[in-house]
C-alpha cells in the first residue's frame, strides 16, 4: 500500500499539462576561440560558443545560437540539445579577422557573450597570369592576378617595370583586366593586392614577374615646315604632317596638326596647312598619327623674328592736372632693318574720335587732359601686321583748391590747440603750410585718407588768433593757394573768481532780500555754481553768457547763515571763490519785542517783590495794638493804640531819630521836641503808652478824605504797610487828630 501511494506521488508531481513551459534562466554565455585570438594564416580556427542554463528537471529546451562578426550575422543554428555551438574556420585568411559575438535564444530569452577579437596575419603570395607574351605596340594583352585563399573586398595592382599601370577592386579573390603598351621594348609585369579588413588594410607581397615583349610598328609620322630657318613676321609658313608608308596597312591612319594647344588641321594619313609667321606665338608644331589605340608623335620649332616689337604708350608729363596739355607717344621701340624701314609703321591712336590730334612725328598725339579719367591704346601696322599696345588709363590729377583753416575743438588761451588746414578738392599728397603773420611756422604733407594736415600752435593773446593762415600746393610750378585769415573764438579761462553778498555782511538781518553775485575773468558761456559749506551739492546751477551772475535768497533767516562759495567754469576750467561767512541777525521788530519783552519782566518782577515785601510786613502788625470804636453812638466802642518799646515801630522810630520824622497819624509839621522830652525817650524804652479815645461824631468828609489819601501814612498803615514813626511825636500827639473810621 505504502510503494503504491509513493508512485502516485512521482507521476503526480512530474505530470504538468500540455503546453506548460518548465521555469529556466540562462546563466551565462561565453565565447571560446582556439586555439587563439591571434594565429597565422592558414590554422585551423574553431569558434566555441558555452552556455550555461538552469532548468527545474531535465526536460531539454530548443537553443537557437547567432553567431556575429562586427555585428554582421555569419552563421545561425538551433538545437534541442544542450551541446554548446562549435563554428570552424579551416585555413583561416586574414579576411577572417575581426570581432566575434555569440548569442543563445531560449523561449523568447535571450543573452549575449562578450566579443572577442581573432586577428589573423599573413597574406597569400598573389600570383599573375598573362595571355600572350609578345604583341605589337597597340595591341592588349589579358593579365590575371589571384589572391590565393582570400576573400573580398580586395584592391589589386599592376605594375609595368615596378610603375603602377592599373588598379582595380573587386569582392573576389582575382581580377582580370587589358593592359596596351606603346613603344617598343620588353615590359616587366606583376601585381599585388591589398586586403581590406575594415577599419585597416593588409598589403601583400609582390607577385611573379612575368615580362612581356612589345614589337614597334613601321609607321612613323612626319612633319616638314617651310621655310625653317630666318622666318621673320610676316613670311608665309607651309606645314605638311604625313604618314610614310601608310600604303601597307589596311586600317585607317588619322593625323592630326597641332601648334601648341592649337589644332590647325587634321585628316586621314596627310594634311598640309599654310599660315603667316607670327611672333610671341608657340612655336612648336605637332604632327599626330592614331591608329586604333596606337599613337605615335613628331614634333618641330619654328623661331621666328619680330618685324617690329609692340607699342608702348606713354604720357607726358607723368602728373597730369585736369586741363593740362598732355601728348601721348605710341612707339615700337625694335624692329628689323632688314625687313623693314621705321617710317613704314604707322602707328593710330584708340579710340579713333579722341580728342587727341596728330602732332609732330609718328606716333604723338596731344590735346587738353579730360576731367575724368580716360583709357587709351595704340596700335603699329607694317606689312598687314598689326600690334596693340597695352591699355593706358590716365586718371588726371585735380587740382588743389582753396584751403580752409579752422581751429579743431576749441582754441583756449594759453594752452596747445590744433590748426587744421584742409582743401576741399585736389588730387594727394598735397604739401600744407602754416604761417603765422609772414613767417613760415611749420609744414606736412597729406599722402593719403584720412590724414588730415594739423598743426599744433599756443597763444597768449587772443587777438593772436586771425595772425594765422595756412597755403595747399600739389603741383610744383602751380600757383599756391592761400586761406584766408584764421577766424575762430578764443576761449580765456576763468580766473578772478569773487563772490560779493548784497546787502552788506554787517546788515544783514532776517527777513532781508540776499543777493550771492559771483563775478569772473573769463570767456563766456560760464557756468556758475552756489555752494554752501558742508553740502556736496550746489544750492544753484547756471550757465549764461555774462560774466557776473548772482543768486538771490527772498528772505534770509537765521537758518542762511554759514559759510558760502561760488564756483564758475567754462570749456577751460573751473575757479572756485573766496569763502564768505554771513550771520543774518533779528529782525528790528523782533528787537523791539524783545526789549519791550524785558521790561515788561523786569516791571513784574519789581511789582512782584514790592508785593512780596508789603505782604511780609503785614505780618509783623501783630505788635502795635488799634482798637478804633466805631461809628455809631455806642459807649463801649474805643479805639485803644498801644505801642512798646519792644516793637518794631518803635525800634524804627528810634532808628531814625536824628531824621525828620513823619507822624503816623497825622502829616502835619513835627513840633521841635524838648531835650528832656528826648532824654526821656531815650533812657525809658520800657515806658507803655495808652490812649482812650472818645467818640467823635462822626464827619463824612473827613473820613472820606483821610480814608482815601494814598500819600498819606494813615493810608499806608491801613493797607498793612509800617510808617516811619518819630518817638518824639507820640508825646505831644493830640487824641483829637485821630482819624475817625469810617464803617
Amino acid at each position: 500500500m505504502g510503494l503504491l501511494l509513493l508512485l502516485t506521488f512521482t507521476l503526480l508531481s512530474s505530470w504538468r499539462p500540455v503546453g506548460a513551459q518548465s521555469p529556466f534562466t540562462i546563466r551565462n554565455v561565453n565565447l571560446v576561440i582556439e586555439p587563439g585570438n591571434d594565429v597565422m594564416r592558414d590554422t585551423n580556427v574553431t569558434l566555441r560558443c558555452q552556455a550555461v542554463v538552469s532548468t527545474s528537471d531535465k526536460q531539454l529546451l530548443s537553443r537557437a545560437y547567432r553567431l556575429y562578426k562586427d555585428n554582421i550575422l555569419v552563421y545561425t543554428d538551433t538545437t534541442n540539445s544542450s551541446e554548446d555551438l562549435v563554428y570552424q574556420l579551416p585555413l583561416a585568411r586574414v579576411s577572417n579577422t575581426g570581432k566575434y559575438e555569440c548569442q543563445i535564444v531560449i523561449e523568447g530569452k535571450s543573452m549575449s557573450s562578450e566579443p572577442k577579437k581573432l586577428t589573423v596575419t599573413g597574406l597569400s603570395t598573389p600570383e599573375l597570369h598573362l595571355s600572350k607574351r609578345v604583341l605589337n605596340e597597340g595591341e592588349e594583352v589579358i593579365a590575371k592576378c589571384t589572391a590565393p585563399g582570400e576573400m573580398g573586398p580586395i584592391i589589386f595592382y599592376f605594375y609595368a617595370d615596378f610603375s603602377e599601370i592599373k588598379e582595380e577592386r573587386v569582392n573576389k579573390n582575382h581580377v582580370e583586366v587589358a593592359l596596351r603598351f606603346n613603344g617598343a621594348g620588353i615590359r616587366k609585369i606583376n601585381c599585388s593586392y591589398v586586403a581590406l579588413i575594415m577599419p585597416n588594410s593588409v598589403r601583400s607581397e609582390q607577385s611573379n614577374i612575368v615580362s612581356i615583349s612589345v614589337k614597334e610598328l613601321p609607321l612613323n609620322p612626319v612633319l616638314e615646315i617651310s621655310p625653317h630657318q630666318r622666318v621673320y613676321e610676316g613670311d608665309p609658313l607651309n606645314i605638311t604632317c604625313t604618314i610614310g608608308d601608310f600604303h601597307s596597312y589596311s586600317e585607317k591612319v588619322h593625323v592630326y596638326l597641332s601648334q601648341g594647344k592649337h589644332l590647325l588641321s587634321f585628316g586621314t594619313n596627310k594634311v598640309n596647312y599654310s599660315k603667316l609667321a607670327v611672333a610671341n606665338e608657340p612655336g612648336e608644331f605637332e604632327c599626330r598619327l592614331e591608329m586604333g589605340k596606337v599613337a605615335k608623335v613628331a614634333t618641330a620649332t619654328v623661331s621666328v623674328t619680330e618685324l617690329f616689337s609692340v607699342p608702348t604708350l606713354t604720357v607726358s608729363p607723368k602728373d597730369v592736372f585736369q586741363e593740362d596739355e598732355i601728348k601721348l607717344i605710341c612707339r615700337s621701340e625694335v624692329y628689323a632693318p632688314e625687313r623693314l624701314r621705321r617710317e613704314e609703321l604707322v602707328y593710330t591712336i584708340d579710340p579713333l574720335r579722341s580728342h587727341l590730334v596728330s602732332g609732330r612725328g609718328a606716333g604723338i598725339f596731344s590735346g587738353k587732359t579730360l576731367p575724368y579719367e580716360f583709357n587709351y591704346t595704340c596700335s603699329a601696322k607694317a606689312k598687314e601686321i598689326v600690334k596693340h599696345s597695352k591699355t593706358l588709363r590716365v586718371s588726371p590729377k585735380v587740382p588743389v583748391s582753396q584751403p580752409k583753416i579752422s581751429v579743431v575743438g576749441r582754441a583756449v588761451l594759453g594752452r596747445p590747440f590744433q590748426i587744421l588746414c584742409q582743401s576741399d578738392k585736389g588730387s594727394l599728397p598735397i604739401n600744407y603750410t602754416l604761417w603765422r603773420r609772414n613767417d613760415l611756422l611749420k609744414m606736412a604733407i597729406v599722402k593719403q585718407l584720412p590724414q588730415k594736415a594739423l598743426f599744433n600752435v599756443t597763444i597768449q593773446r587772443p587777438d593772436e588768433i586771425s595772425q594765422y593762415m595756412c597755403d595747399a600746393q600739389n603741383k610744383q610750378d602751380r600757383v599756391v593757394e592761400l586761406s584766408k585769415r584764421l577766424n575762430a573764438s578764443v576761449t580765456v579761462p576763468v580766473s578772478d573768481t569773487l563772490l560779493t553778498v548784497l546787502p552788506d555782511l554787517r546788515n544783514i538781518a532776517e527777513g532781508d532780500r540776499l543777493y550771492l553775485i559771483c563775478s569772473i575773468n573769463g570767456t563766456p558761456p560760464v557756468t556758475f555754481k552756489w555752494y554752501r559749506s558742508g553740502r556736496a551739492q550746489p544750492l544753484s546751477t547756471t550757465t549764461s553768457n555774462k560774466i557776473t551772475l548772482d543768486y538771490q535768497v527772498p528772505e534770509v533767516s537765521r537758518e542762511h547763515s554759514g559759510t558760502y562759495y561760488c564756483e564758475a567754469g567754462n570749456y577751460a576750467n573751473n575757479v572756485r571763490s573766496q569763502l564768505v561767512t554771513i550771520d543774518v541777525s533779528m529782525a528790528m521788530w523782533k528787537k523791539g519785542l524783545i526789549v519791550a519783552s524785558c521790561l515788561l519782566v523786569v516791571a513784574v518782577l519789581v511789582l512782584l517783590l514790592v508785593l512780596h515785601f508789603r505782604a511780609k510786613r503785614g505780618k509783623r502788625e501783630p505788635a502795635a495794638e488799634l482798637s478804633v470804636k466805631p461809628s455809631s453812638p455806642k459807649s463801649d466802642d474805643s479805639l485803644t493804640v498801644s505801642l512798646t518799646h519792644d516793637t518794631e515801630v518803635y525800634n524804627a522810630a528810634t532808628v531814625r531819630f536824628e531824621r525828620t520824622a513823619v507822624s503816623v497819624w497825622t502829616e502835619r509839621p513835627s513840633k521841635p521836641a524838648s531835650d528832656e522830652e528826648s532824654s526821656l525817650a531815650s533812657h525809658e524804652p520800657d515806658v507803655e503808652y495808652t490812649e482812650v479815645v472818645h467818640p467823635q461824631p462822626a464827619d463824612p468828609a473827613r473820613g472820606v478824605a483821610n480814608c482815601c489819601d494814598y500819600g498819606s501814612e494813615e493810608y499806608a498803615e491801613l493797607n498793612g504797610e509800617q510808617p516811619e514813626i518819630n518817638h518824639t511825636h507820640l508825646d505831644g500827639y493830640n487824641h483829637h487828630d485821630l482819624p475817625v473810621p469810617v464803617d
